[in-house]
């Protein structure tokens, strides 16, 4: 079977990875992000790549930067039939690359050419798209540049978040790599260029993009916490404190109440965002608590805020 060096961090290039190991692959070296201090204590968190291949004793690297690390010029000695990265979060050197004796392969999770970049699930999600998917492309210098092999489609349901998204798109780049590999290998594939003027990119999400704005309609205020959902979450700033929002529902009715107001905290906590529209908070967290439904919260906190008061603030 051939011979592979993989690159991934997510549960989601584990996926791959395992998938490449049951069905025979020569594993040569798994590269993955150094460890994680998570928390208040600080606790070192291995990546899920890396607790696969600690589990199956395979050779692991970590470098920080891989373009400037001594484990570089190991991992080209090696020059594997393929390298295949699946969320690794780093770029590769050109020169790396062209180590690989047959292809250099990405498992990329969108329908490329739309959303190059590092958070495509979530920009999907964000933007309300119907469906995504998984492409496997040739790696090139060109960030998700290259051209593609082969790309399965996955319908994204209106209530799903980034998260469940990826568990279910996981092992479908899995099946579809296994399925295209052999071919890539036979030569019998044929590669597709991407249409340049189709680009669209979807760079990692910053920090400012975490909080609502309430110039967002409730829908898209939905979809945004629908899309920050697992990680990092989206918030309000709720008279001064920091509200992350991990669910919510666009309500029936619409408000004549500015954008940010309370508009009902009887048996719902719905707030007003823009266009008259409403937003009803189904699961919240407040600061130093865990996530609560917003009936708890209701009972709690809820309580002390009016209807009509303007109670979110401002950017």
């Amino acid at each position: 079977m051939n011979s592979v060096i993989f690159l991934g961090t997510p549960a989601f290039g584990a996926t791959v990875l395992e998938g490449l190991i049951k069905a025979g692959y020569d594993i040569k070296a798994v590269v993955t992000q150094p460890d994680k201090k998570v928390g208040r204590k600080q606790k070192i968190v291995y990546s899920p790549v890396k607790e696969l291949a600690l589990k199956y004793a395979l050779p692991l690297y970590q470098p920080v930067r891989l373009s400037k690390s001594d484990d570089l010029n190991a991992l080209m000695a090696i020059q594997p039939d393929f390298l295949i990265t699946a969320a690794f979060g780093q770029f590769l050197p050109t020169r790396f690359l062209k180590t690989a004796k047959i292809a250099a392969v990405n498992v990329h999770g969108s329908l490329l050419p739309k959303y190059r970049g590092g958070a495509p699930i979530q920009y999907a999600v964000r933007n309300g798209d119907a469906e995504t998917g998984v492409t496997i492309m040739e790696m090139v210098k060109e960030m998700d540049a290259g051209d593609m092999y082969a790309q399965a489609k996955l319908p994204i349901g209106p209530d799903e978040t980034s998260g469940e998204v990826f568990e279910k798109l996981a092992p479908l780049g899995r099946d579809l790599l296994l399925e295209t590999l052999p071919k890539i290998a036979s030569g019998e594939i044929v590669k597709k260029p991407q249409d340049p003027s189709q680009v669209v990119f979807s760079p990692t999400i910053e920090k400012s993009e975490e909080r609502i704005p309430l110039t967002l309609t409730a829908q898209e205020a939905k979809n945004l916490i629908r899309a920050l959902n697992p990680d990092p979450g989206a918030y309000l700033v709720v008279q001064g404190k920091r509200l992350k929002v991990w669910a919510a529902e666009v309500a029936e009715d619409n408000t004549s109440l500015l954008a940010g107001c309370l508009v009902s905290n009887q048996g719902r906590f719905a707030i007003s965002f823009a266009d008259s529209t409403v937003l009803n908070l189904t699961e919240v967290q407040p600061v130093g608590k865990k996530a609560m439904k917003v009936k708890d919260f209701l009972n709690g906190q809820g309580k002390k805020f009016n209807a009509g008061d303007q109670i979110v603030d401002e950017d």
